[in-house]
């Protein structure tokens, strides 16, 4: 039975780690999804498609490894898609998760329900370095998951993390940190997005 290929998760967060085993499940077979620890790039894009190739090409090129990443944030319709890629320092560069959600509510505080459409919005990066392409040039591949919703008035749920006790997803009772695990794996921007690059993944690795 030949060894299973190295791919590189590119975060220092090992929570996501855990969580993208948990997503991708049986599209994992053949594949053992490895911790970064490698330097992290300035998101200097200006999409979330743009910022996860950056984080994919640094950890590519740090380990030698092929090397996933994801950039994800929220989209306000009635704030021009803002935050989007400012998500994570919406209230300021502390990336207070807190200060962010009350800075967002404050701003829709006179928005009326039916216009506070809104999206979580992950972008999923493949890079496979030319020292592990086949093709013996660089590979890279992002997509993206759209989540579609709206924000609530006030907070819902003690799950999730970050605008997720705001977040009502479409078709939900109530927001997606009342969802379980489970629950948010099956249908969240994350799942969307890595669920869409899967294939190309498995493409890129001859699989």
């Amino acid at each position: 039975m030949s060894e299973p290929v190295r791919v590189v998760l590119a975060s220092h967060n090992a929570h996501k780690l855990i969580e993208l085993r948990r997503v991708l499940g049986a599209q994992l077979d053949g594949i053992e999804l490895v911790s970064y620890d490698g330097p992290e790039p300035r998101e200097t894009g200006l999409s979330f498609e743009a910022n996860a190739l950056l984080k994919a090409r640094a950890a590519a090129e740090h380990t030698g490894l092929p090397a996933l990443a994801d950039d994800s944030g929220i989209s306000v319709d009635a704030l021009g898609g803002s935050p989007g890629i400012f998500s994570a320092r919406w209230s300021g560069p502390a990336k207070d998760a807190n200060e962010n959600l009350e800075l967002l509510l404050w701003q829709l505080s006179d928005v009326a329900h039916p216009h506070r459409t809104a999206q979580f919005v992950a972008a999923a990066a493949l890079v496979v370095p030319a020292s592990a392409s086949s093709t013996g040039e660089e590979q890279a591949e992002a997509v993206l998951g759209v989540w579609p919703g709206r924000i609530l008035e006030q907070r819902s749920g003690d799950h999730g993390f970050g605008y997720d006790p705001i977040f009502q997803p479409e078709g939900a009772d109530g927001s997606a940190a009342d969802l379980t695990d489970a629950e948010k794996d099956a249908s969240s921007h994350r799942r969307r997005a890595f669920d869409a690059l899967a294939p190309k993944l498995r493409a890129a690795l001859g699989l």
